[in-house]
């Protein structure tokens, strides 16, 4: 797998469609010797069910290490601290994941109880706990969602989970930004397996979950922050600590470039989309019809952006959206399905980017 690869699959087999994603990546030839410690880092920052979009699925942490193990590799472990405030342990148990390191077989390392090193982070100096610095290879396995204080968060600052507590709270007092992007020069992220399967809107410990039942691969950290902007209908200027990685030399934000590795199509059939009242009343906005969870996850937050930026009015008229309109007429649709519409956004499914800037210039004039 190149730098510049994005797999991308859909679904609700998650189990599976995680094996999927590291088969097409060829982990296992990524990796290499099958004695080398692999460390498997999720978002347990709370005891919070996945289903509220903060915390990874355990399905993909069941399915990375059904291949992992398939392919040979035993020396494999989980690592976690959850936020400052909660107890790491009592998030492992209340997800779920004491009962998936006991059905393979793996140990599971509470960073909060590690000891740590200080390291010389590209001029800044930043705690790292021992036992991640340890690893021969690290899966980062982030959710993606928003963030009410660096507007997203994925790939580059779940890496927070690998610093001690009283590091976690001198990042809050430098702004997040700077040492984040600085942390990211001395901690592993040789492959990045992302939960986009219903991260929040907003908020790091979820409650407004939006569903797009995929799951995301990557290799490079930048690329996949950048992609998660375009997800949530932002850009990495946007996210400052997703440039300043870039300028660091952690990665690259050219998403025009990246070679998308789509597995699947998504489809109308990948499961019910439930809401919350917030996205409820985001929804008020749309006529679905036979909609996909990733287009529909993207509309939605595009949607999230025009009210956060104040161009979401009154008596607007519905988005269409959704494989019932294919080779139907109407005023205004999103995706590939709404082709014959007057005005219309290709794409299957779209960027929330690209339908936020869509909509800005279109919707008021229908």
């Amino acid at each position: 797998m190149n730098r510049n690869d994005i797999i991308i699959i859909h679904g609700t087999d998650y189990r599976e469609m995680t094996k999927q994603v590291l088969e097409r990546a060829d982990l296992a030839a990524e990796i290499g010797g099958r004695n080398r410690l692999v460390a498997l880092k999720p978002n347990l920052l709370a005891p919070l069910p996945p289903s509220q979009g903060a915390t990874t699925h355990g399905e993909l942490v069941e399915g990375t290490l059904e291949y992992l193990q398939e392919h040979g590799f035993q020396n494999i472990t989980i690592m976690e601290s959850s936020w400052v405030g909660a107890r790491t342990g009592e998030s492992f148990r209340k997800i779920g994941y004491d009962r998936i390191c006991e059905k393979y077989g793996v140990p599971f390392e509470d960073l909060q109880k590690d000891s740590w090193t200080k390291y010389d982070a590209c001029g800044m100096e930043i705690k790292v706990c021992d036992k991640a610095v340890a690893a021969d290879y690290v899966i980062n396995m982030p959710v993606l969602k928003g963030h009410c204080q660096t507007t997203v968060t994925c790939a580059l600052k779940n890496n927070k989970g690998v610093i001690p507590n009283c590091e976690k709270r001198r990042f809050h007092t430098l702004g997040l930004h700077k040492p984040i992007a600085h942390l990211n020069t001395v901690v592993r992220n040789d492959f990045i397996l992302v939960d986009n399967i219903c991260g929040d809107l907003d908020f790091e410990e979820g409650g407004n979950p939006v569903e797009m039942n995929r799951v995301l691969g990557f290799k490079d950290p930048v690329l996949c922050d950048a992609f998660v902007c375009e997800t949530m209908g932002y850009s990495a200027e946007n996210v400052r600590y997703i440039k300043m990685a870039e300028q660091l030399g952690v990665g690259s934000t050219d998403t025009a470039h990246a070679n998308v590795i789509y597995l699947n199509a998504p489809s109308k059939d990948d499961g019910p989309i439930h809401m919350t009242r917030r996205v409820k009343a985001l929804a008020d906005y749309t006529a679905p019809r036979d909609a996909c969870s990733a287009c529909y996850g993207s509309l939605i937050h595009a949607i999230d952006r025009l009210h956060d930026t104040g161009r979401l009015k009154k008596n607007l008229p519905l988005v269409c959206i959704g494989q019932g309109y294919q080779g139907e007429c109407g005023k205004i649709g999103v995706g590939r399905c709404t082709s014959c519409f007057e005005r219309t956004l290709g794409g299957c499914p779209p960027k929330a980017s690209d339908i936020f800037t869509f909509l800005s210039e279109n919707w008021g004039n229908v």
